[in-house]
């Protein structure tokens, strides 16, 4: 990326390229060698070593990641999850870790199952800052955030939660998979972590997986966790972080779409007698629609609606889509549907009666023609 005052649309559409010092061509290379070779003295003189501790499409992946999100590093891994365990496996043994009442149900299992020796959690709302400072601890390590959350698009006050952290010795971690560099900038919040699922938005096409974890500063938490990412080797593959490369110059105009897809679907939906309630922070009635219109540049591409009715009606909506597909996931070019509480691991608090609607690229007329039809008796 060419380091210059440009604004970030322009960053984003030369994301990761400049002409290659052999050939000159504007699309990088993709290195695929999981070995390089050593000089005579036994030394890198290229500084790469093994495919598990990085490789040159990798690498220009982390590297344009961390200009994005405006940190020093980043390092780059198989899955988002995979980047999740990461941050949570270079905790201290034994920490408290807070994540928000609603939240990801991955991150929830994850700490429940594969972690549950290694740290505990309590899980508050923190749209409540007085039920927050209520729950750190002296151990307390990690603040989890979401915002807007996923499925109800709860919104954190970010630089609030990140003081109360700071206050307590905490990290405050921010998942942005949903709101990417572009809608939010974490760390000019008091962010100390930025996590991304390579997987949505940044990549843009349901076609990669991966994940991303990024640092305020790189220090000794941040040493832990690229200790762990080539040691335990949940490296991103070079052909995923080439697609994602190429992925992220479409971003900005992708995510414009979307985001002006999301504001008149949620318009239409809220107007609809079979619909509850709409989860969209752009809608002015929106509880935290203020703080989301202060810390976020737009309002995203997702929204949930709460069907009247209960589960079977909000199940008999998502199968009559016709132009919206059903499907997990999120960021992609085409619209999703999802009847989201029968994926999620129990316990789940998400409602019965919620679908989760990711939008893409579409014309919008469609999509609310679609769910006008999918909504009517």
């Amino acid at each position: 990326m060419r380091s210059t005052d440009t604004n970030l649309d322009t960053h984003l559409a030369q994301a990761g390229t400049s002409p290659d010092a052999e050939t000159g061509a504007l699309a990088p290379p993709l290195h695929r060698a999981t070995t390089f070779e050593r000089a005579p003295d036994g030394s890198y003189p290229n500084d790469y070593v093994y495919a598990r501790q990085g490789t040159p499409t990798v690498r220009r992946l982390e590297t344009t990641l961390a200009e994005l999100e405006g940190g020093p590093a980043c390092a780059a891994f198989a899955s988002g999850m995979a980047a999740a365990h990461a941050a949570l496996q270079g905790l201290p043994f034994g920490g408290h870790v807070i994540l928000p009442d609603d939240v990801y149900y991955g991150v929830r299992e994850l700490l429940d199952t594969v972690l549950d020796e290694h740290l505990h959690y309590d899980a508050v709302d923190l749209t409540d800052l007085d039920a927050l400072d209520a729950a750190l601890r002296p151990e307390t390590a990690l603040v989890w955030a979401e915002t807007p959350s996923n499925p109800l698009l709860k919104i954190t006050d970010l630089a609030a939660v990140a003081d109360l952290a700071h206050e307590a010795g905490a990290r405050l971690l921010v998942d942005g998979t949903w709101t990417t560099p572009v809608l939010q900038r974490p760390f000019e919040y008091g962010a100390d972590l930025v996590l991304h699922s390579v997987t949505k938005y940044l990549s843009g096409h349901s076609d990669v997986l991966g994940g991303a974890l990024l640092p305020r500063t790189d220090d000794e938490h941040f040493e832990r966790v690229r200790s762990f990412q080539q040691t335990a080797g949940p490296v991103m593959d070079p052909a995923a972080a080439w697609l994602a490369l190429r992925g992220l110059r479409t971003l900005g105009v992708r995510l414009k779409r979307q985001c002006e897809n999301a504001r008149r679907v949620a318009r239409f939906l809220a107007e609809h007698e079979r619909v509850e309630r709409v989860c969209y922070p752009g809608l002015p009635e929106h509880d935290d629609h203020a703080i989301a219109e202060r810390q976020m540049s737009d309002f995203g591409g997702m929204l949930s609606l709460l069907v009247k009715g209960g589960e079977d009606a909000a199940m008999s909506v998502a199968a009559r889509a016709e132009v919206f597909t059903r499907a997990t996931s999120l960021g992609g070019t085409e619209s999703l549907i999802e009847h989201r509480a029968s994926i999620e691991a129990p316990p789940t608090a998400t409602p019965d009666h919620l679908l989760r609607l990711s939008m893409g690229l579409e014309d919008a007329d469609d999509l609310i023609e679609d769910l006008r039809q999918a909504l009517s008796d």
